[in-house]
């Protein structure tokens, strides 16, 4: 095999079409709501680690549990890079009625390139929080909130943090 790329062979690089059965595809027996995703910092160095925090609410009249998932979308990568990336879930019990406020760490490692090595660039990078992937199609009402926010510095290895 001569052609490693992942162009056409996984979902993540697909382009436009979507997966039959997306990562975290299921039903539920009551709903959720998402508010309040705040990012910290919004300006970033390149080696920091980005603070995300969400709240989850159960809007349905039985308790249940959420998936919560993150993505990172890179918004310009000097190479090829997923139209988005995993970079964070969890399982959530919420009794019905009940919010919980919910934290998680994305770390600079999570934002490398391929590219000869690993490398961190700068730029400015989406993240999607939500119980599905970003634009994705579901029977059942869901909804993704998304927060952009901007790292600075010079592009540099992942080793040289």
């Amino acid at each position: 095999m001569e052609n490693y790329t992942m162009e056409g062979r996984t979902y993540r690089y697909y382009g436009q079409e979507s997966p039959l059965y997306p990562f975290g595809y299921g039903l539920s027996y009551t709903t959720f709501q998402y508010r309040d995703l705040v990012l910290s910092p919004p300006v970033m160095p390149i080696c920091a680690n980005l603070s995300v925090s969400v709240v989850l609410a159960n809007t349905g009249q039985r308790d249940g549990e959420e998936v919560v998932q993150l993505y990172l979308r890179w918004e310009q990568s000097s190479v090829p890079v997923p139209r988005w990336q995993l970079v964070a879930f969890r399982r959530v019990a919420v009794p019905a009625g009940r919010e919980t406020k919910l934290s998680f760490q994305v770390v600079a490692e999570q934002r490398a390139i391929w590219a000869q090595g690993w490398h961190l660039e700068p730029g400015t990078f989406t993240l999607f929080a939500g119980g599905q992937q970003p634009g994705q199609q579901t029977r059942v009402p869901s909804e993704v909130l998304s927060a952009q926010f901007t790292v600075t510095g010079a592009a540099r290895p992942l080793h040289g943090c």
